[in-house]
């Protein structure tokens, strides 16, 4: 029998791990992102991680890279075609239109955070399992409402502690003024000596062109027309309206004209915050407007308001801020136990604290008194109680204020008071 050594297995390409003390730092932004959602409002919607693959090719859009070129799409046992899911807004709405929740009081206020999945090349803050917290305001059509989800994606940011974005902003129009800029916009597009599939991509949808990050396209499309200079009166005014109270609100924003979202059913206002510190992925969240995809997924003739924002992308900005969410710390309190009896009695005491509400840990196995105040310092705890036979005869543990290094003795039944004051 030959003593084959196996090989290591990594986790897929692009696929991170977030591992401590990082992990601590990834839960604290997810947690805060959808905290200040509760405070507008918004309440929890939990999504299937997977969705039929319809979905997203009626609701996202066929002609987008994330239907066309990203999606991870295969057949079930079943033979059915299912995707995991490549963004949020989607699954929401086949949610909301199959349990009725349109039928209800309007604006429907939904919050989700999790894993999504795109099959792109894995680079610096660009991951084929990406993690958002998303909102999503459906059932009124009111640039209040837009500014309202605009500032609190602000909010989430300042929440961290990110400074160095900034938002910005533009309006996409709607079905009143969108057919006519689509005309003028082709015309300019089939006017250049553009490639087949560039050219394939501005018939089908030509706002996707000017997406292109190409230098040689985005050179040929700078004096392309632009969307708001055909806005319609009453688009415009939605737009104003919406500015407006940004500017109310205090949040600053720059208004961005070339700006096209990567999925198809974004109308009016359109969104996004922008980080330089991550180099060319400098997107670290966005939405907008999204009128007529309620109706395009089989559902009422509803509009709807929403973002997503990235997780991994706010905890790479806040690490080129060079800044921290959490204190590195892993527990309050760290029991040090020397002897049988004497650990016992740690045991029941920590159980205590954590039952409290402390964060408590202890050493395990038979390490000596250094070696245990080693691990108290490494697990980042503010008190180390230590508890020997001399102390448990005396019914008392020694506490020491790790930041300081002083010393007292504190009765057992007095441990928590003591801790938790």
């Amino acid at each position: 029998m030959t003593d084959k050594k196996l090989s290591k297995i990594a986790a897929p390409k692009g696929v991170p791990d977030y591992i401590p003390p990082q992990s601590a730092e990834f839960i604290h932004i997810r947690d805060m992102f959808a905290h200040q959602a509760r405070l507008a409002g918004y309440e929890h919607i939990e999504l299937p991680v997977f969705e039929e693959t319809s979905l997203f090719a009626r609701g996202v859009g066929e002609s987008t890279d994330v239907v066309s070129k990203e999606m991870y799409t295969f057949a079930d046992r079943g033979e059915r075609s299912v995707t995991l899911r490549p963004e949020g807004t989607a699954g929401v709405m086949r949610a909301v239109i199959e349990h009725n929740l349109d039928r209800g009081q309007l604006p429907i206020k939904l919050n989700y955070y999790g894993p999504f999945f795109r099959y792109e090349r894995p680079q610096a803050g660009r991951y084929r399992q990406l993690q958002q917290v998303g909102v999503e305001a459906i059932g009124v059509d009111d640039p209040a409402l837009d500014a309202e989800v605009i500032a609190l994606a602000d909010r989430c940011f300042k929440s961290i502690g990110l400074t160095g974005y900034r938002l910005e902003l533009t309006s996409l129009g709607d079905n009143t003024c969108r057919p006519q800029y689509r005309e003028k916009l082709q015309e300019f597009l089939f006017d250049l000596p553009l490639d087949e599939e560039t050219r394939k991509r501005a018939e089908i949808n030509p706002l996707r062109v000017l997406d292109d990050k190409r230098e040689e396209v985005r050179a040929m499309t700078a004096d392309a027309p632009l969307m708001l200079d055909y806005l319609s009166d009453e688009c415009r005014n939605h737009f104003e309206t919406v500015t407006g109270l940004l500017d109310d609100l205090g949040v600053g924003y720059i208004i961005n004209p070339r700006m096209v979202r990567g999925l198809d059913y974004y109308t009016k206002t359109c969104f996004e915050f922008v980080h330089d510190g991550l180099g060319a992925q400098s997107g670290i969240g966005g939405g907008g407007r999204y009128d007529g995809l309620m109706a395009q997924l089989g559902g009422q003739e509803l509009s709807g308001i929403g973002f997503g924002l990235g997780v991994d992308r706010a905890l790479l900005a806040l690490q080129a801020e060079k800044k921290h969410v959490t204190d590195g710390s892993r527990v309050d309190v760290f029991g040090v136990a020397m002897g049988a009896d004497a650990k016992r009695a740690m045991v029941r005491l920590l159980d205590s604290l954590r039952a409290s509400g402390v964060r408590a840990d202890m050493s395990y196995g038979d390490r000596g008194l250094k070696g245990a105040m080693k691990g108290a310092d490494r697990a980042g705890a503010r008190y180390a109680l230590v508890l020997g036979d001399r102390e448990l005869d005396n019914g008392v543990v020694a506490v020491k204020d790790l930041r300081n290094q002083e010393q007292t003795e504190v009765s057992l039944d007095k441990v928590i008071e003591f801790v938790t004051r």
